[in-house]
């Protein structure tokens, strides 16, 4: 069904596309998806928004905000054709959650910072979890183990489990290391060295790091410096592997000076 081009900018558009792929007439792939068979390509879509977040490319994010849009939607057409819900009731849902948990916007309630937003947030979230469940349970547990952690770890800070400031937290990070260093066996070196990067997230959310992204950011700067330090020694016709450890880290220095952040 060509569109015309203002109709391309049009949520609805974007429905009707899915709906169709998804019909009689439609194409046979997107026919035989399925939630659970989507579940790694929303995933994916996740990481390259994030990726192109790193990568400060608007043109990129576009592109990839549109994609993971079309999964939103393309899931909301399933539910749709099983009876369970719509696009429009996500929509609905999303919309009252956001008036809901905003009275300072759209009531009458006044905040004074963030800070405050953040604990209203909170409170408010805790009256619609069923009695006895955990602040902490609708945190996803598929989320990448950095991105869990920074995420309970300012969830219990909303309520006041926390350091009162961050020189409390690096003598703790001196603690876990040395701790780490003492460790004897094989199972307590691995759980000193998970409480070691506990403590380090809890480093990077008080400085407002994000630790996933600051650790994703550092991969990317090793893959390109060692890139390079592959490409020079093609280049010259040397084995890396057989490089001494001393010109290894020469190279490793030339990289960063060439290659930079």
């Amino acid at each position: 069904m060509p569109e015309k081009e203002e109709r391309l900018s049009q949520f609805d558009t974007l429905v009707e596309i899915i709906a169709k792929l998804r019909g009689p007439e439609g194409c046979p792939w997107d026919r035989e998806q399925s939630h659970a068979s989507l579940r790694e390509t929303l995933l994916e879509e996740c990481y390259e928004v994030l990726e192109a977040l790193d990568e400060g490319d608007s043109r990129k994010l576009e592109e990839e905000l549109g994609d993971l849009l079309m999964q939103v939607v393309f899931h909301a057409q399933i539910a749709a054709e099983a009876g369970e819900f719509n696009i429009g009731d996500v929509i609905r849902s999303i919309c009252s959650k956001l008036i809901q948990r905003h009275p300072h916007v759209f009531g009458g309630r006044k905040v004074k910072d963030a800070g405050e937003v953040l604990a209203n947030w909170e409170a408010l979230k805790k009256q619609e979890r069923e009695a006895g469940t955990s602040m902490l349970a609708n945190v996803p547990k598929q989320l990448p183990a950095l991105s869990y952690s920074q995420d309970i770890q300012g969830r219990v800070a909303r309520v006041g489990f926390e350091w009162e400031d961050t020189d409390g937290v690096i003598d703790k990070l001196a603690e876990e290391i040395r701790e780490l260093k003492e460790a004897e066996s094989e199972e307590r070196r691995a759980r000193e060295f998970g409480d070691l990067l506990f403590t380090l997230v809890n480093v990077a959310r008080r400085l407002g790091i994000d630790a996933e992204s600051a650790l994703r950011q550092a991969n990317r700067r090793f893959y390109r410096r060692f890139a390079y330090m592959e490409e020079a020694c093609r280049k010259r016709g040397k084995n890396f592997a057989q490089l001494s450890f001393e010109e290894q880290n020469n190279l490793w220095e030339e990289a960063k000076r060439r290659v930079g952040e």
